[in-house]
């Protein structure tokens, strides 16, 4: 009896120091413990969805869990970032997102989230340039060119884009502030309207996703003038950048990137980072999103938490200084 109580003796005084150490030692289970949900706010095939899928299929091996796609359209991205700060925030539900998600925040002034503050930035995935596109018998024979007709003429030409407050339409826009240009903007339905309408001459010009307009302009159905990114795209190498052109401060860089809801413990945001960019640094979802004109960008958290802060302050700025409106 003595040693039977020697024995419950020590394990009472066992129990009483774990119950004393810290609940953070076991209130978080390892990561990940189930399916990854990534929710992509975009319809299925576009450019945000399509990248997600390709780098969701490579992360889902090193996670150890499988990554499923769950798409929310609607209201330009915001129904599924707010799906994302609802959840729990344990990194078990991801948003993949685009430059609109930093656009929102000025374009959506009655948002139940905070860009900034709901979300915890984890990399970018990949960045997509866009090419300023042309009818080739409109006689545009470089940036430079056009740029000075369009002055010559003001409210002579008109621009397209894939709808008012798109990624296209921002670009536009700071297109046109920084080259001093003036010029009317008509919103379509989607890319493929406006390139329809592009080609049979009834816009001047359109900043297209590269992925789109390459081959159109690869087919001689399209003149491309200059690419809207730090430098040249080897799907058409011959076409200079805006830098090169005179107009630096006229890119408008698409990106696709990572987000959790901000509440989201350190050590799950560090696990998935490290995992995502493992996963854009293979060969095989590098030569994916080549395929698309894109090209992987995988970056230091801090950086991408950067970049996203800035680029919600200057696109606000454009947005009120350009005046656009989403319903306009």
């Amino acid at each position: 009896m003595d040693i039977h109580r020697r024995t419950l003796l020590r394990l009472t005084a066992a129990a009483g120091g774990i119950a004393g150490l810290p609940t953070t030692l076991f209130a978080q289970p390892a990561y990940p413990n189930q399916p990854v949900k990534l929710v992509i706010p975009f319809t299925a095939g576009s450019t945000t969805d399509v990248v997600g899928r390709i780098v969701g299929e490579r992360l889902q091996q090193y996670l150890g869990q499988p990554c499923v796609v769950d798409n929310r359209p609607g209201a330009g991205g915001t129904l599924g970032a707010s799906a994302v700060v609802n959840a729990a925030a344990d990194g078990h539900t991801v948003l993949i997102h685009s430059t609109g998600h930093v656009a929102n925040a000025a374009l959506y002034p009655g948002l139940k989230y905070d860009t900034l503050n709901d979300f915890t930035p984890v990399t970018m995935l990949a960045s997509m340039p866009n090419v300023l596109v042309v009818p080739p018998d409109r006689g545009f024979t470089s940036l430079q060119d056009l740029v000075r007709k369009v002055k010559a003429g003001p409210q002579k030409f008109v621009y397209g884009s894939s709808g008012n407050g798109s990624a296209s339409h921002i670009a536009g826009e700071k297109f046109r502030i920084a080259t001093g240009i003036e010029a009317a903007h008509i919103p379509y339905r989607g890319t493929p309207q406006a390139l329809t309408d592009l080609m049979g001459g009834r816009l001047d010009w359109f900043l297209a996703p590269l992925a789109l307009a390459a081959p159109l302009v690869q087919g001689g159905k399209l003149a491309a003038l200059a690419i809207g990114a730090p430098r040249r795209s080897p799907l058409l190498p011959q076409v200079p950048t805006t830098a090169e052109s005179g107009f630096g401060d006229a890119d408008h860089l698409f990106w696709v990137g990572m987000f959790v809801a901000a509440r989201t413990p350190e050590r799950t945001v560090a696990h998935l980072h490290a995992e995502t960019v493992r996963a854009l640094r293979t060969s095989e979802v590098r030569a994916r999103l080549d395929k698309l004109g894109a090209d992987a960008a995988p970056m230091p958290q801090q950086a991408f938490a950067q970049q996203v802060r800035e680029e919600v302050l200057s696109t606000t700025a454009l947005i009120r200084r350009a005046g656009i409106r989403i319903d306009s």
